[in-house]
């Protein structure tokens, strides 16, 4: 079956603009942020994109939320990733994952 949750949800792109290296020295900082986000229901998942060149976030909320949001995190805060916010809204998803939005 397929749910129509109607939610607005933002993807967060993230693209090294720094060497992996460095984009490595503040990856405990990110983590620990991510953790933090979806501990506080903010965010829904999170990973690197293949190959390595930036991450996926997925955020409950409209882009000027989400922006404001992502902007805190460490990556875009110690500038080895910018970051690009595309809005949308939930209009199906499976059952699964509409429980979750």
């Amino acid at each position: 079956m397929v749910a129509r949750p109607m939610q607005p949800l933002s993807l967060a792109m993230l693209s090294y603009v720094k060497p992996l290296e460095e984009v490595d020295t503040h990856r405990a900082a990110h983590v620990a942020w991510i953790e933090a986000r979806m501990a506080a229901g903010e965010m829904l998942l999170a990973g690197r994109r293949n190959p390595p060149t930036g991450g996926v976030l997925l955020f409950r909320g409209d882009a000027d939320t989400v922006q404001a949001l992502a902007e805190t995190d460490p990556f875009v805060l110690n500038g080895v990733a910018t970051v690009e916010v595309v809005a949308f809204t939930a209009t199906l998803a499976v059952d699964a994952v509409a429980a979750a939005l």
